[in-house]
């Protein structure tokens, strides 16, 4: 349900300044109430919606340069957090855990495609990867950072969004972030610091990918006289 809403804003089926209640968009996509709720609240979390004081929420207009910014802020911190990490060396707890995501992952990615229940478990798996090696930094800095930046769009390592229309691009694009998670983990365990930031840095980039659909959307809009990003 989130994964959709968010997809739904992006693609721009629901544009900026649109209002959402929770049970127009329940009957919308045939679900219940609760999930509408939680996917709501997530989302105004991560700057997708603005809540009404009244009631409902209303989609925010976000630009490339925002989303752009705030990536490139978590790239940063979780690059150091990869540095740290590799020096400080992973407890065998935390190699263990790895090694887990990495193992689930592949099972994932063997056959050479994906379906949507693929992509959410890919989903779980990617935050406890990320959220592990955070924790072996060692630096509570690190994650206090990272919460403060969680408000701006897609700053999060939990804001995927996937075309279901196009499995096959999704395969290879969380495949590829996949290898960079193997690749990632091969320079924490060799105490490759400085290797591993780098890794981590750009692993973060993959996600700029909806700053250019955001991009792209404002320049057709323009060319129509629409103001703001649809």
């Amino acid at each position: 349900m989130l994964s959709t809403l968010r997809q739904m804003i992006i693609s721009g089926e629901l544009p900026a300044g649109e209002r959402l209640a929770e049970i127009p968009t329940a009957e919308r996509l045939g679900v219940s109430r609760t999930p509408v709720r939680i996917a709501f609240r997530a989302l105004e979390q991560e700057g997708l919606l603005t809540k009404l004081e009244r009631r409902g929420y209303r989609v925010r207009e976000v630009t490339p340069e925002e989303i752009g910014g705030a990536v490139e802020v978590r790239g940063v911190l979780e690059g150091l957090a990869a540095r740290q990490a590799a020096e400080r060396g992973l407890t065998p707890v935390q190699r263990d855990g790895l090694l887990q995501c990495l193992a689930e992952g592949d099972g994932l990615f063997a056959k050479g495609y994906v379906n949507e229940e693929d992509l959410e478990a890919y989903h779980d798996l990617n935050k406890r990867f990320h959220a592990l090696i955070i924790e072996a930094s060692g630096n509570p800095a690190i994650e206090s950072a990272l919460s403060r930046n969680e408000h701006l769009p897609f700053a999060t390592v939990s804001s995927l969004t996937v075309d279901r229309n196009n499995l096959a691009a999704e395969y290879r694009r969380f495949n590829f972030a996949h290898l960079q998670h193997h690749a990632a983990f091969d320079a924490i365990d060799h105490r490759q610091g400085a290797r591993a930031e780098g890794i981590m840095r750009e692993h973060a980039q993959a996600t700029l990918r909806y700053a250019e659909t955001f991009a792209g959307r404002m320049e057709q809009t323009a060319e129509r006289h629409v103001i703001g990003v649809e």
